[in-house]
Order: structure tokens, then C-alpha cells, then sequence
């Protein structure tokens, strides 16, 4: 049996914009075509009636074009969920690896998402040094923006 990692998604009331900020911010580039789904197919693998999406994928940086996306998403009704914190249960956060911090923390800010916590560094052993920052985008989302010495 092969496996192989495919995509991370995000649901989103404005998948344009959120898209936007992501192609700004960290250089991810729309692949493949527009989505916009709906029927018994979607509805029933979602199960989530009557589901009616439209979107787009995100080809992440750092991989050939046959890398994993980023899948932001648009359903024509969303439910609210309370807001994750770094140390909610779950699915918390998404990471990219930079080579300038504060440039990418400056398109945050500038791209409509704010800063979670503030630079630090911290030693892993065995690993390296690693300086991050924990930010969220324009829908809340936490992002961890790290590099490595």
C-alpha cells in the first residue's frame, strides 16, 4: 500500500480573499482549476446536506508540482466553531519555514492577519535552533512561521 500526503483544507466565508492572502503572503500558487461542487457525491462523503462548495487549491511552497495544496474552500452555509488557541484540542495550526521572519510577520499584518505571540528561540536537541512566531490570518486561522539554524 502507498501513501502519500495530498492537502490541508480551510473553510472560509470568502475563499477569494483568504486565497489572496496566502498567494501574498507565502507564495502559494493557484493549481488546477476552480471548484465548485455540489450533489448527492459531495453530500454524502461530507455528510453535510444539501453541501454546495466552490474554491480553489494552493500549491504550498517548497515542493515540485506534484507537492500537496492547500484547499481553501467556500460552503454556501458555514457553521461557526470557537475560536483554536495553540493549545486547543486538534487541529491547531499550519507552518511554513522562511528565510526572513519579519519580512513574512510584515505581509501578515499588511494581508489583513495579526500576531499570536512574539519571536522567540528555542534550542531543539539534536536538531538545531529553531526562531518562531505564531500569527493568524484574516479568518483567525494560526499559522507558525519558523526558521532554522
Amino acid at each position: 500500500m502507498n501513501i502519500k500526503y495530498n492537502h490541508t483544507n480551510l473553510i472560509t466565508p470568502n475563499w477569494r480573499k483568504l486565497a489572496e492572502f496566502y498567494k501574498q503572503v507565502f507564495g502559494c500558487k493557484e493549481v488546477g482549476p476552480k471548484r465548485f461542487l455540489s450533489g448527492k457525491s459531495l453530500s454524502g462523503g461530507t455528510n453535510v446536506e444539501n453541501a454546495q462548495i466552490e474554491g480553489v487549491h494552493l500549491r504550498l511552497p517548497g515542493y515540485g508540482s506534484d507537492g500537496p495544496t492547500l484547499e481553501i474552500f467556500q460552503y454556501v452555509e458555514i457553521k461557526d466553531r470557537e475560536v483554536s488557541y495553540a493549545n486547543s484540542k486538534g487541529l491547531t495550526h499550519i507552518a511554513f519555514e522562511v528565510s526572513d521572519l519579519n519580512e513574512v510577520c510584515s505581509k501578515v499584518i499588511r494581508g489583513g492577519g495579526w500576531m499570536l505571540g512574539k519571536l522567540v528561540s528555542q534550542i531543539v536537541e539534536g536538531v538545531g535552533v529553531c526562531t518562531f512566531v505564531y500569527v493568524r490570518d484574516p479568518d483567525r486561522n494560526i499559522i507558525e512561521i519558523q526558521a532554522w539554524e
